[in-house]
């Protein structure tokens, strides 16, 4: 806590990473510093949670099982029925989870079980807030309340506490219910059951007598329209002469035939067109090169090939080893040429064999067409009698069809009518529960601890956020670039005894302020940060006599006055020849205080109006020299005082001879008083009072005084609350403060 040397600039830049150690910390140090409010937050909301429970009314839920069996069969069903099921599919079930949940199926249990008028149904749910809002209720709106009211009332209600679901990706539905009383969540949830199934069953027969009405009529007259459509087949036959050849006319047959003739034929023709254009391209082609199928084929040429490729390696290692000019070579290569003129000759005789039977394969495909053409012409004659005939026997297969159809359809819905059948069944009944269902203790409470720790949360980072005051040690550090020499405690100031006689105008009070518990107590913990303090003015000074060490405030009543006198008491108890200067020239508290007597004091030294013998005064226990602040008229130009060549002169002789020279200087937001010691005090003390001093304020005041800014030695929070500071500095009352090294002040 305590560091020795004013550091001159920031040697180290703390990285924008924050590890998750020091995210830990924040966060533990954020939790120590607001325990109270999550506290208080996390309990208000639980005793909410208490009088919720204390409030509502309990609940019991029974539920009733049901599925809906798709693989049923029922007895009088075809796989063409009108009425045959469709497989149910996701979409389905959900429809029918809100058949069950309508206003038809919540009527009729209300209608059977003679609900409408209970009070659980007719007073928003009954109970404590439902009676409460039903007399709300009546308080705008009194009267006799209608039939229809009371009902809509009653179903919403119902459809308040009744639920639906189905049980993962199967056909099961549970259907549940919620009263008050067991027995009841239980008989209503099993009406819900056999409502819906009987809704389902009512609902079937509707649509099979709807349907086999509908079916009577249409039957005859689906009737009449087949006899009809046969009677024009028989009359149009006869009427154009037209003889079926098992089920086909005789023209038709021919044309059948020539057509898959002549797709023969230009096959043929096809193949032997592609032969004769291969030839031929062979043919304009290095006859040596050439390597057709057709080629192949031929003896003579492969024979002439063979020779050839024989003759040409000959030649090709005469040439490689006597040279292309040797004779052998020259005969050889005569000899690859007349056999590459006979290969010529033969794949030319090849072409025209099969340009002869290219020109074959079209005169037979040109016949074959033109009786196609002759086929189709003569065909043609009766043509719009086919057709003419075959859309009146598709008519008339039609009719039929539906015909026999509808018949079929009509005598399924009649057996409907007679066998009602419906895919859903009871698989479970619902039982009378034993438990309640809601309010549910452990998960109100729990919520409520979850919402009063989240409360407790956002109170307390708005407190957090909010606060603008100085409360750590680490905080002054990082603000004001500078040490905190000491955190002292909050001392209660010893109340001065009525019988005590003020002392002389010579005379200096003891025990007149709660600084003389460094006397007192040299062991508590405020003795020993006042010793921090001296232990950093005596490293940091430059000399060993004669430290001039000036301590100040951002505003009054922070603790400075009795912070200087606790320092200085401090050191002349330890041996050391020290004087206490009230400067505060505005308001001489340390005067008030410890010498309110006094007749003479630093205004009059400055001025020559009196020695230094007639204005000190002694503390006889602990050899403390004061010089006080006496004024008897108030000073405006007190600045200038403090800035005169006297005071300076007047320092200068008390630091030679004097081991420590405090003065007690007024606050620097007030007034400027502070700004004109920075000619004889070279150093600084800050005084903040903990958990009071803004921040801001402080920064104000601090780039206002310069010299105070230059020379600060460090900073020293006062009047700490011990028990709290625990929460914002976890080290403060563990090992820092630990009882076997010091005692409370």
């Amino acid at each position: 806590m305590l560091q020795l040397l004013k550091p001159e600039e920031h040697e180290i830049d703390r990285a924008d990473f924050v590890s998750p150690d020091q995210m830990f910390a924040a966060v533990l140090a954020f939790v120590r510093r607001q325990y109270p409010v999550f506290l208080i937050a996390t309990l208000t909301t639980l005793a909410l949670g208490a009088a919720y429970l204390m409030v509502v009314r309990s609940t019991y839920t029974a539920q009733a099982t049901i599925i809906i069996d798709t693989r049923k069969l029922q007895p009088y069903s075809s796989q063409n029925s009108l009425f045959t099921e469709v497989p149910v599919d996701s979409p389905a079930v959900d429809s029918q989870l809100e058949l069950i949940k309508s206003d038809n199926i919540a009527r009729s249990v209300l209608r059977d079980l003679h609900l409408a008028q209970e009070p659980e149904f007719s007073r928003y749910g009954g109970g404590f807030v439902g009676n409460l809002l039903y007399y709300f209720y009546q308080l705008f709106e009194p009267g006799d309340e209608s039939q229809d009211e009371l009902e809509r009332r009653a179903l919403r209600e119902f459809s308040t506490n009744l639920s639906a679901k189905r049980v993962g990706v199967t056909y099961v539905i549970e259907i549940a219910y919620r009263s008050a009383l067991p027995g009841r969540a239980a008989q209503v949830a099993n009406a819900v059951a056999e409502a819906y199934i009987n809704d389902q069953l009512d609902a079937k027969y509707q649509s099979a007598r709807r349907a086999g009405d509908w079916l009577s009529s249409r039957i005859q007259e689906l009737k009449q329209q087949a006899l009809s459509a046969d009677r024009s087949i028989v009359d149009f036959k006869s009427k154009n002469n037209i003889v079926d050849a098992g089920g086909r006319s005789i023209s038709e047959q021919q044309v059948a035939e020539l057509n898959s003739q002549i797709l023969a034929a230009r096959t043929v023709t096809t193949d032997a067109r592609a032969r004769l254009d291969r030839i031929e391209q062979v043919m304009k082609s290095d006859v040596r090169d050439a390597t057709v199928t057709d080629t192949l084929r031929s003896e003579v040429v492969s024979k002439l090939r063979s020779q050839y490729l024989e003759i040409a390696n000959r030649e090709a290692d005469l040439s490689t080893r006597y040279g292309s000019s040797h004779l052998a070579a020259v005969n050889l290569r005569n000899q690859m040429r007349e056999i590459a003129k006979s290969i010529a000759a033969e794949l030319g005789r090849l072409a025209e064999t099969y340009k002869s039977d290219y020109e074959i394969a079209k005169q037979r495909e040109d016949e074959a067409q033109r009786a196609l053409d002759a086929a189709v012409a003569r065909s043609q004659i009766g043509g719009q009698a086919q057709v003419q005939l075959k859309e009146l026997e598709s008519n008339s297969q039609t009719y039929r069809s539906m015909y026999e159809t509808f018949l079929q359809r009509y005598t399924e819905s009649i057996q409907q009518q007679s066998f009602p059948i419906t895919e859903a069944r009871i698989i479970s009944s619902a039982g009378r529960p034993s438990k309640r269902s809601s309010p549910k203790t452990i998960l109100v409470l729990s919520i409520s601890c979850a919402g009063g720790l989240m409360l407790g949360f956002g109170i307390s980072l708005m407190r957090d956020l909010s606060d603008r005051v100085v409360r750590t040690s680490d905080q002054v550090e990082r603000l004001l670039a500078t040490d905190c020499l000491a955190t002292l405690p909050v001392l209660p100031a010893p109340a001065i005894k009525p019988h005590d006689a003020p002392p002389s105008p010579h005379e200096m009070r003891a025990d007149a302020g709660a600084f003389w518990a460094v006397v007192h107590s040299p062991f508590s913990r405020y003795a020993e940060g006042l010793r921090s303090i001296k232990s950093a003015i005596d490293l940091n000074s430059r000399v060993r006599t004669g430290r001039v060490v000036g301590l100040s405030s951002a505003l009054p009543g922070e603790g400075k006055s009795t912070t200087a006198a606790g320092l200085a008491l401090l050191s002349a108890q330890s041996g050391h020849k020290v004087i206490l200067i009230d400067a505060d020239l505005r308001n001489p508290s340390l005067t008030k205080l410890m010498a309110p007597n006094a007749a003479a004091g630093l205004v009059d030294l400055v001025t020559g109006q009196r020695s230094f013998e007639d204005v000190v005064l002694r503390e006889s226990t602990t050899g403390l020299d004061f010089l006080p602040t006496v004024i008897h008229a108030p000073i405006a130009h007190t600045s200038e005082i403090l800035a005169s060549e006297g005071m300076r002169a007047l320092i200068e002789r008390l630091s030679s001879t004097y081991d420590y020279v405090v003065v007690d200087l007024s606050p620097l937001a007030p007034v400027i008083d502070v700004r004109s010691t920075g000619h004889f005090i070279p150093t600084y003390l800050l005084v903040l009072e903990w958990g009071k001093t803004n921040i801001d304020v402080l920064e104000r005041a601090l780039a206002n005084a310069r010299p105070v800014r230059e020379n600060l030695l460090g900073v020293i929070m006062n009047k700490a609350d011990t028990n709290l500071l625990k929460r914002y500095e976890g080290y403060g009352t563990s090992y820092y403060y630990d009882p076997k090294y010091s005692q409370p002040g």
